[in-house]
């Protein structure tokens, strides 16, 4: 048991830092800022996935009564939100500047632990929160690039995550596992994001895509769907195997993993930052040059497409 726990939970930080670069790499790099279309990709082959390996009996799934499913509803509902605001937060945000907005959700569930259900709570987890707090609050006052629109879907995805994490501690699970939840969001989210599509405008707007056949994109959307399919497969297998703070400890690992693989994609490559006055200045010539909402700009990413 002891080696299979830190099998897991790197296994769980791989996953996770895989799928958010790919993820950043088709919202930011490729551009591709049609969230209905991506996020109901993702969420399309996670639940076919999911579904297939139910009926091979690789994972166990009860959806037997209809009650349960009917009142997890209001957390899908939750749940798309998360992911459509942070898909859009994401295309326009680093991912550092993204992942600490993110860890301010920690405030909401913890602020209703202690004044609505007074519940007591460590001095270190109360400080831990308003260090969070604070930096999410400070953060746009010290971003030279700041991007209303990134902070505004950051803000939204950041209440979504407190309130999906606020009603699951609420909600009495009954019969229903880690999966069997993440089944019904999966499907809940394929039906109301395609339906979505078309009034967005992201349906037809994605046929002018410059990169739309282009192997690299179809690859991209063709990793990101699998990698956040086993990202999810593991962070349940994780959850279920380590004690809740365990789990957070891996968590925590695989942000600041996160964190200093996008600092050393920028320190790596000093080169980038010649072309952020490209980004203020739309009368410059780019050329084979696509520019991410961080300022850098990712060179000779295409030659021809395939």
């Amino acid at each position: 048991m002891y080696l299979k726990r830190p099998a897991g939970g790197l296994a769980f930080c791989l996953f996770y830092l895989a799928s958010n670069f790919t993820n950043k790499y088709v919202l930011s790099v490729l551009q591709f800022t049609y969230p209905t279309l991506f996020q109901g990709w993702q969420t399309l082959v996670g639940g076919l996935l999911l579904h297939i390996s139910w009926k091979l009996g690789w994972v166990e799934i009860n959806l037997c009564s209809r009650s349960e499913i009917l009142s997890w509803l209001p957390a899908s509902v939750l749940f798309v939100g998360i992911i459509y605001a942070g898909s859009r937060a994401l295309s326009r945000l680093p991912i550092p500047v993204f992942l600490t907005v993110h860890n301010a959700a920690e405030v909401i569930t913890c602020g209703f632990q202690k004044f609505v259900q007074k519940e007591q709570a460590s001095h270190l987890k109360v400080c831990s929160v308003l260090f969070l707090l604070a930096a999410a609050v400070c953060l746009p006052f010290c971003d030279t690039q700041f991007d209303p629109n990134g902070y505004l879907w950051a803000l939204i995805h950041l209440i979504c995550v407190g309130a999906y994490k606020v009603f699951h501690k609420l909600w009495k699970p009954g019969s229903l596992s880690d999966l069997d939840q993440q089944y019904i969001n999966y499907v809940f989210s394929v039906v109301l994001l395609a339906s979505a599509s078309h009034p967005a405008g992201d349906l037809f707007s994605a046929l002018d895509f410059p990169f739309l056949y282009f192997y690299r994109f179809h690859s991209s959307c063709c990793a990101s769907g699998l990698l956040g399919f086993f990202l999810m497969l593991h962070a349940v297998k994780l959850k279920s195997s380590t004690t809740s703070g365990q789990y957070a400890a891996w968590s925590f690992l695989a942000k600041i993993l996160h964190f200093m693989q996008d600092c050393l994609k920028i320190s790596a490559h000093p080169a980038w930052k010649n072309c952020a006055a490209t980004s203020q200045n739309p009368g410059i010539e780019r050329e084979n040059c696509v520019l991410d909402p961080s300022g850098l700009c990712w060179q000779e990413l295409f030659v021809a497409p395939m």
